[in-house]
């Protein structure tokens, strides 16, 4: 990219191994995410930060990365690089724990160069997470890219990327605005009360203090808390309970069983308790999936409600 120059920068210095594309994924909605994209193997990520909107670009470059900020947070994000590339993830311990099971210590080999990134930030992840509740990923893809697009602000940089609506704005928002992108009363005021106390949200000191306040956020429930902190926060523990896929996932990878619920897939993840999140993580970067029966979900639309 040329163009506008970066305003700050720092050189970071990966382990062996590392891969980038992997470890930034859960930062990504889909190749077309308004605000965050890997473009000619550079990851890009346009944000809201403690001193203002910044995007940061996080260039491979012999073995290194070279970590960009633009904007006014520029500063924010490239001294922070580091732990949204997944760089300060703590993996001590996890290799004897993944002993425990011959598919998790064979992943946690092979996959070794795959970190979970923190990006410190929680509104972002909020938004993300509450489109995601029980709907199809396009469904929910459909809503969190036309909310960006809707509240539209231009993200610093030489990439035309769009920055996540202000929480402010969000809360502001009547309910019935969310309507034709296909989001429902419901969900639509979750993110509303959620918004409302972003600035509490955001000065949490750490993934324990974060689930127990978004968890006060009528609509919000273990699923959606361990979604964001796992992001926010890099929590290697955070499992998402009540989701629709990951127990049978899990219960098929850890067991050979075609179906479990919550209760099985925490039985099996106990052995890697303080990282089982990361399990999850690791199945899904290795595309382990259950066998799949019956009919798909339905697309549904809420635009002419």
């Amino acid at each position: 990219m040329t163009g506008t120059p970066p305003t700050a920068s720092r050189v970071l210095h990966p382990p062996a191994g590392y891969r980038l594309a992997a470890s930034v994924r859960a930062l990504t909605f889909s190749p077309y995410d308004p605000c965050a994209r890997i473009v000619a193997g550079t990851f890009w990520f346009a944000t809201r930060t403690p001193d203002g909107p910044a995007t940061l670009a996080l260039h491979p470059e012999a073995g290194d990365l070279r970590a960009e900020g633009y904007g006014p947070g520029a500063g924010w994000v490239v001294e922070r690089a580091d732990a949204i590339a997944g760089l300060r993830d703590d993996v001590t311990g996890f290799a004897a724990l993944a002993a425990a099971h011959p598919l998790v210590a064979r992943l946690a080999r092979e996959y070794r160069g795959v970190r979970m990134p923190a990006t410190g930030l929680v509104f972002p992840r909020v938004l993300r997470a509450v489109f995601e509740q029980k709907v199809t990923g396009k469904e929910a893809y459909r809503a969190y890219a036309a909310t960006v697009r809707h509240f539209r602000e231009p993200a610093p940089g030489p990439l035309p990327l769009l920055l996540p609506p202000e929480p402010a704005a969000v809360a502001a928002t009547p309910y019935w605005v969310f309507h034709p992108f296909g989001v429902e009363q419901r969900r639509a005021e979750t993110l509303r009360r959620a918004a409302a106390v972003a600035d509490r949200l955001e000065r949490c000191g750490d993934a324990a203090e974060a689930t127990r306040r978004l968890r006060a956020v009528p609509g919000i429930g273990p699923w959606t808390a361990a979604e964001v902190v796992r992001v926010a926060y890099g929590d290697p523990d955070a499992v998402s309970v009540g989701d629709y896929h990951v127990p049978n996932t899990v219960a098929w990878a850890l067991a050979g069983e075609p179906r479990g619920d919550d209760a099985r897939m925490l039985a099996l993840l106990e052995p890697f308790r303080g990282h089982r999140g990361r399990v999850c993580v690791l199945l899904e970067a290795a595309g382990v999936q259950a066998p799949k029966y019956g009919p798909r979900a339905p697309i549904r639309s809420f635009a002419r409600f």
